[in-house]
């Protein structure tokens, strides 16, 4: 590239749309802009309330517009590549020739979606333990859960079959992003987000046909699948003020992005808390995953870059555990006839908790079930009238997050493999010193929390 040149790196996640813009410098890649928007995007589920879990497109996108508004036009202007990663899992469907409508704005072109259905969310519980269990057994070493791709899909075919009918393409959020701003007629996905949609096998690299056809799914909505890091396409005109003709990197499991923002040593392990949680290690080159998944480990191997593997104790409940917590009680509040923000709750539970040092309460914390136990919810024990104030509770519901996380992975198991440190993010962890308490309580590794996980940044680094 062009010393000149900038790398734009876009994250859509689950609350809001990052981008950041990137350029060489003598130590790497340094950050020169970046932009973050709330994308508001959630939206009820029709078929599939309450347990549907879905967002509205064309919000995401309103978001990732207002991001791109937002940076500075010289610096658009100078992007040669474009790195996009997004939420992992879930799904949307759209029209190949209506995907989007171009249409002009104060920075020159950009696309609206078109005929899009909603985002159905990696969150999404449409599909049942009884739902998944009839399905045919993928050739896959990970486990199908309720909330991938092509799970989803078989549920549509079941319950809403005319669905599927008025769409011909499908791929997760950042897929559609890359296939508008390419035109791309058929979506192309990177293995790291076909894994995580299910029926993909990763040693051999294609989708399971043989054993969808033969259940009838509609297996011409599978995207061509590439390699993490290899070129989708260029974009078709000037987005924003950014060059048509720049190059799109395929899309990217926002996960492996964070990830790669970050790791620089094989003997780290990320510790990330944001919305859910993961605590992740980098497998030795070479490593394959197990042809079957073992439905009861806690532990998933993730595709990451140029073939290797993350083994991954990915969370259902972090950060999401607390906000319904902050949720709960405003609702208690509010019924006895009060008002309090839910901003000014959180900070003053946290504040509560940090002058308890300890808790007798137990709170297994697994709100929404973990994939691998989906049947296992939360739970309280050891309640004692001593330790019923707010502070108590909080604490104990800190430790708790940490403590389900290390057992998914436990310390022994690191020690194994060699790690040495931790590098703790996640917006969850940032902003909340009790659980960086019980983190470094929990853990016997120095812990750093100066390096930040950031998707956005991660995918423009692949790039």
């Amino acid at each position: 590239r062009p010393a000149s040149a900038c790398v734009l790196g876009i994250d859509l996640g689950t609350t809001s749309v990052k981008a950041a813009l990137l350029v060489g410098a003598e130590g790497g890649q340094v950050v020169v802009e970046s932009c973050s928007r709330e994308t508001q995007a959630h939206t009820s589920s029709l078929e599939a309330e309450p347990q549907g879990m879905e967002q509205n497109v064309r919000r995401i996108i309103g978001a990732l517009n207002e991001c791109l508004a937002a940076l500075p036009q010289q610096q658009l202007q100078r992007v040669s590549h474009i790195g996009i990663s997004g939420q992992m899992h879930g799904i949307v469907f759209w029209k190949k020739d209506k995907g989007c409508k171009w249409t002009e704005c104060d920075t020159g072109p950009t696309f609206e979606p078109e005929e899009v259905s909603h985002l159905i969310t990696w969150q999404d519980g449409r599909c049942s333990p009884t739902f998944l269990s009839s399905l045919p057994l993928p050739q896959s070493h990970i486990s199908l859960a309720t909330g991938f791709g092509c799970a989803t899909v078989y549920w549509y075919l079941k319950k809403s079959p005319d669905f599927l009918k008025s769409y011909d393409a499908a791929g997760t959020i950042h897929d559609y992003v890359v296939a508008m701003l390419c035109d791309l007629k058929k979506p192309f996905m990177s293995v790291q987000n076909a894994a995580s949609w299910g029926y993909f096998n990763s040693r051999n690299r294609s989708w399971n046909t043989d054993i969808l056809k033969k259940s009838g799914f509609p297996v011409h909505l599978l995207p061509e699948v590439g390699d993490p890091g290899s070129i989708a396409g260029r974009t078709i005109c000037a987005w924003h003020g950014i060059p048509e003709g720049a190059k799109v990197g395929i899309a990217l499991g926002d996960f492996q992005c964070s990830v790669y923002s970050c790791l620089t040593e094989r003997t780290d392990a990320v510790l990330n808390i944001s919305t859910s949680a993961q605590l992740t290690i980098s497998m030795p080159p070479g490593f394959q995953p197990p042809e079957t998944p073992d439905p009861s480990s806690a532990v998933t191997y993730f595709p990451y870059f140029n073939g290797d593997y993350l083994a991954v104790a990915a969370s259902l409940n972090g950060g999401n555990v607390l906000a319904t917590f902050v949720d709960m009680v405003a609702r208690w509040t509010e019924e006895l006839g009060l008002q309090v923000q839910e901003s000014a709750i959180y900070t003053k539970i946290i504040k509560a908790a940090l002058a308890q040092n300890d808790s007798k309460l137990s709170v297994h914390p697994t709100i929404f079930g973990e994939r691998h136990i989906p049947e296992q919810l939360a739970s309280v024990t050891n309640i004692a009238v001593s330790d019923l104030s707010l502070g108590h509770v909080t604490r104990a519901l800190c430790r708790g997050i940490v403590e389900n996380l290390c057992s998914m992975l436990p310390v022994q198991h690191l020690m194994e493999t060699g790690v040495r440190r931790i590098l703790g993010s996640g917006s969850a962890l940032a902003r909340n010193e009790v659980l960086r308490q019980e983190v470094e309580r929990i853990f016997p590794f120095p812990v750093v929390y100066g390096k930040d996980v950031d998707a956005a940044v991660g995918a423009a680094m692949v790039m």
